[in-house]
């Protein structure tokens, strides 16, 4: 959550470089990286469900992941208007200058840029995915959360 706020706020004074963009997105999705680890380290085994409350367990790890899935996605959708609005602005400046070389250089590089973003929102479907799979494998027996309950009915 810290993260997410920190990229908005760098991203207002700053603008986001590739580098600042993946390095974010990178530090945001360590709960997905470590999931196996999570479930493993938290969600009892049949021999040891008596001693933790896995229907507790699950629910909060599955709340964590959904939060942290939210934040990423709102993240990367806000650096996606922020630089689809610098884009716009170099395209106007495109038009009133055509001949002028930085502005044409400048728009390119933030097309290449901008493109880069909307590509992560595809890599963030296949992280939530494989992360929901994990989890649901290891914790369907324990708790199923609501959205699914929903929609398997």
């Amino acid at each position: 959550m810290i993260l997410f706020f920190y990229l908005i706020r760098f991203l207002k004074a700053e603008g986001v470089t590739n580098f600042v963009f993946q390095e974010m997105l990178k530090a945001m999705r360590v709960m997905d990286d470590r999931i196996v680890h999570a479930l493993n380290t938290t969600v009892p085994t049949a021999s040891f469900s008596g001693k933790v409350d896995a229907v507790q367990t699950c629910k909060q790890l599955y709340e964590s992941l959904m939060e942290a899935h939210q934040n990423r996605d709102r993240a990367i959708k806000a650096c996606i208007a922020e630089k689809s609005e610098l884009v716009g602005q170099l395209r106007e400046e495109r038009a009133k200058d055509g001949d002028n070389l930085e502005v044409i250089k400048q728009l390119r590089k933030e097309q290449t840029n901008l493109k880069l973003m909307q590509s992560e929102l595809n890599v963030e479907e296949v992280v939530n995915d494989r992360s929901l799979k994990v989890f649901f494998e290891r914790c369907r027996i324990h708790y199923m959360p609501p959205r699914v309950k929903r929609s398997s009915v």
